[in-house]
């Protein structure tokens, strides 16, 4: 007997599945593969997407009677946007470091004198875990309504153990809360607090004492191991410690410069190694070997006004799997919306249209360690997908700056439609 479904889906003008033929991270050539279906159609029950091919065949399998259905009316449809690198638990803004680097300072330069990440460590602490939970529970709609279904969301705006756990307990409230998924980040070597700024050793000393005191909270830890941050050996200190005991690892490199971040990655065997900015060649026939995942965030060098993005092409030529994500903060890119890394990473970054759609979604669930479950549109897997007002998946990125999504799908529920978001209660 059918199973009949809960909802129905039905001329989607392009279904982009973003489904591959190996169960592993996309590169190379199938970065431009797609799996698009024309005159689409997604049977969803449970959550779950049981049945995924041509309207034609759906509408002849399943009768509409008694089924919820919507006509996507020719639209583009993906799956939801995975956003695998975001600081979104914070508190203030830095819109004068804005001024000042429109002004010609250097974000080093705001860093070094005080400002910077620690500008908003002092917002964030004086913050009650209901204020910030509020003002992130806002920052996660923009996101569900712009298409991000899953988000990975790190502390690192604390920096001593209560205020990493407030952030930590803030992002398990907003888990329990918010429709979306959220994979927790414990990032407490973030930067060096002031209170520590002559005995960094020490710092890292502390970090490595909050690992067992956080790991019910995190999934990942992750350093920022790059020129303003944590050398290779304090980073590697604390992710080998993380790694003993049984976090994922993530590490922010060549953001600024290359300090051996990319080596040790290598080594400890991270999940995924972010920003890349500034990668040598040599480093990226490294990382071809290993099956690390490379997150690229064309959002901060666009904010900061620098020329340096990281070589996403050659990357991906050198058969690299390449994820995208918007790193959203108050300091480095205010921004939610990973259409707009799409963009970017198009004009920026020399990528397809195909290859942005591909690194926002399946890559980028292997980014935060879910492909088996979110990433693409495939029978068996979590019910989350976006259809967009377009009717070509070029148009994603070509018309920029603003939002394509008129509704959104998470877990097989409408909880945006016409642009607004639906009351679940």
């Amino acid at each position: 007997m059918t199973k009949l479904p809960d909802l129905l889906i039905k001329n989607i003008g392009q279904l982009v599945t973003a489904a591959g033929a190996s169960q592993m991270p996309k590169t190379s050539q199938d970065m431009n593969d797609l799996g698009i279906i024309s005159n689409g159609a997604v049977a969803i029950k449970d959550g779950i997407f049981i049945d995924v091919g041509n309207t034609k065949r759906l509408k002849n399998k399943y009768s509409e009677e008694g089924i919820r259905t919507i006509d996507a009316k020719g639209k583009v449809a993906l799956p939801g946007f995975v956003d695998c690198h975001t600081h979104a638990v914070f508190g203030g803004d830095r819109t004068g470091e804005f001024v000042q680097r429109i002004q010609g300072a250097t974000y080093l330069e705001i860093l070094k004198k005080g400002d910077g990440i620690l500008s908003t460590v002092g917002n964030t602490r004086k913050l009650t875990l209901q204020k910030l939970a509020e003002i992130s529970g806002k920052c996660l709609d923009t996101m569900l309504l712009h298409g991000t279904t899953t988000v990975e969301i790190k502390s690192g705006y604390g920096l001593d153990v209560k205020n990493e756990l407030k952030i930590l307990k803030t992002i398990q409230h907003l888990q329990r809360t918010h429709c979306m998924d959220i994979v927790p980040t414990f990032l407490g070597a973030h930067a060096i607090p002031s209170e520590y700024k002559s005995k960094p050793d020490a710092y890292v000393d502390l970090v490595c004492a909050m690992l067992s005191k956080v790991k019910p909270y995190a999934t990942f830890c992750d350093v920022f191991c790059d020129d303003g941050g944590f050398n290779t050996g304090q980073s590697e200190r604390i992710l080998s410690l993380a790694k003993r005991l049984g976090f994922k690892l993530k590490i922010h490199v060549n953001e600024f410069k290359d300090i051996g971040g990319v080596s040790l990655a290598i080594k400890l065997g991270v999940v995924s190694a972010d920003h890349l900015d500034n990668i040598e060649h040599r480093d990226i026939l490294k990382l071809k070997k290993s099956h690390i995942i490379c997150v690229l965030l064309p959002g901060v060098p666009f904010f900061l006004m620098k020329d340096s993005y990281a070589p996403a092409r050659k990357m991906i030529e050198k058969g690299l799997p390449v994820a995208l994500a918007t790193d959203f903060n108050p300091g480095t890119c205010p921004t939610e919306s990973m259409q707009m890394m799409l963009s970017l990473a198009c004009l920026k970054m020399d990528m397809t249209p195909a290859q942005a759609i591909n690194a926002a979604t399946i890559n980028a669930a292997y980014a935060v360690g879910m492909p088996h479950r979110i990433g693409s549109i495939e029978t068996g897997k979590q019910a989350d997908m976006i259809i967009l007002d377009i009717r070509d998946y070029n148009q994603l990125p070509y018309y920029f700056g603003i939002n394509h999504v008129e509704t959104v799908i998470k877990k097989g529920k409408l909880v945006v439609k016409d642009r607004q978001i639906v009351d679940l209660n």
